[in-house]
């Protein structure tokens, strides 16, 4: 009871506050939610054991993740109120489909909230429906996008943001079948369907758009590129949680994650060097950007997914026990890394808005 007292005491702050500074966020900030969100239900409850919920540590990284989803859904109400939604937040058009982690990072705010809450499940049940609603208003605007893409052939912009369309619809399979128990194998299947269908279509748009354009490492691949890796991922974890999908379909589908997560990854070491090469040390790797929490959450996803792998299945390997002990340090540094980063990036932009005359009261977030 004290943490949900602590928890209620937050939100209503958050609300005073969002409420008096107007602060409008990006479209894809919920990234953030989803990425505190794996690292702390699968890479740290996995890598801890149960006791890691039980101890203050996991109770408080909930609490803050709730926090921020609570914060950044209200900016995007507020954004709603003022008129400045459409600028924003659907404007662009492959933007729009960063509201895919509004789904996403709804879905593991629902999951954590149950696990953390239990006796207060019944709100995990309401905003599971209304993430269902979110779902289906985010399916309809990302399939008008992709038939604008295709009529307007504007490959050239998209990246693997697209691939929030899968996603989000394997973190709705996660949420339902955490809880509601006995969630019905047809609607389970039918899911599972449209997430791998909308995942073929996105790695589709995206090899066409660097196999038919031409363009530079430095400059043209998008940190999002590595959600090619982490929507197999959650993909895979959708399909275990679900129990309705062979053991050696599943381990098909760990594979060709490690396949893409070397591939990926092996491009971004590239681009990396490519990077201090192109824009020096400094401007070639300090430099915060939201979408670099996709890399996160990606790599938090294919280590809890290996998790699982290894638990259910009884499957061990030299690879798979490398990517459990040392995977683990690898997903705390980089998320460590973001958050300099990020609140770096948050005071130096709070400075100069506190310097903008006739602007007191109005925020835009680097978020």
């Amino acid at each position: 009871m004290l943490y949900l007292s602590i928890l209620i005491f937050l939100f209503v702050c958050i609300i005073l506050f969002f409420t008096f500074k107007k602060i409008y966020i990006r479209t894809s900030t919920m990234a953030i939610v989803m990425a505190i969100g794996i690292v702390t239900q699968g890479v740290l409850f996995n890598y801890f054991g149960t006791q890691f919920f039980q101890h203050i540590f996991g109770k408080i990284l909930t609490i803050i993740n709730l926090s921020l989803w609570f914060a950044f859904i209200l900016s995007f109400v507020i954004a709603l109120l003022d008129g400045r939604f459409k600028d924003i937040h659907y404007s662009n058009r492959i933007n729009r489909f960063g509201i895919g982690t509004w789904v996403a990072g709804t879905s593991i705010s629902g999951i954590l909230f149950y696990k953390q809450f239990f006796h207060w499940g019944f709100i995990s049940e309401m905003i599971a429906y209304i993430n269902i609603v979110l779902w289906g208003i985010y399916l309809w605007v990302s399939v008008k996008t992709f038939i604008e893409i295709s009529q307007t052939k504007s490959y050239r912009s998209v990246h693997g943001i697209l691939l929030l369309t899968t996603v989000s619809t394997q973190s709705i399979v996660l949420l339902l079948n955490t809880v509601f128990k006995g969630f019905p194998v047809i609607f389970n299947l039918s899911l599972l369907i449209i997430g791998f269908s909308f995942y073929l279509v996105c790695v589709f748009f995206i090899i066409y758009r660097y196999v038919k354009s031409a363009w530079s490492i430095e400059l043209d691949w998008n940190n999002t590129n590595c959600i090619l890796h982490g929507a197999l991922s959650i993909s895979g974890i959708a399909c275990l949680v679900t129990g309705i999908i062979s053991i050696e379909a599943i381990r098909w589908i760990w594979r060709a994650a490690l396949i893409i997560f070397i591939t990926v990854e092996s491009i971004e070491v590239y681009r990396l060097f490519r990077r201090i090469k192109y824009y020096g040390f400094k401007n070639g790797i300090f430099i915060y950007d939201v979408t670099q929490w996709s890399r996160i959450f990606t790599f938090a996803m294919f280590y809890t997914f290996t998790a699982l792998i290894h638990t259910h299945l009884f499957i061990g390997s030299f690879v798979i026990d490398t990517i459990l002990n040392l995977g683990v340090w690898v997903v705390m540094i980089l998320l460590l890394f973001e958050l300099i980063l990020s609140f770096r990036d948050v005071i130096s932009t709070y400075k100069k808005s506190s310097r903008r005359i006739g602007k007191e009261n109005e925020i835009t977030s680097p978020f």
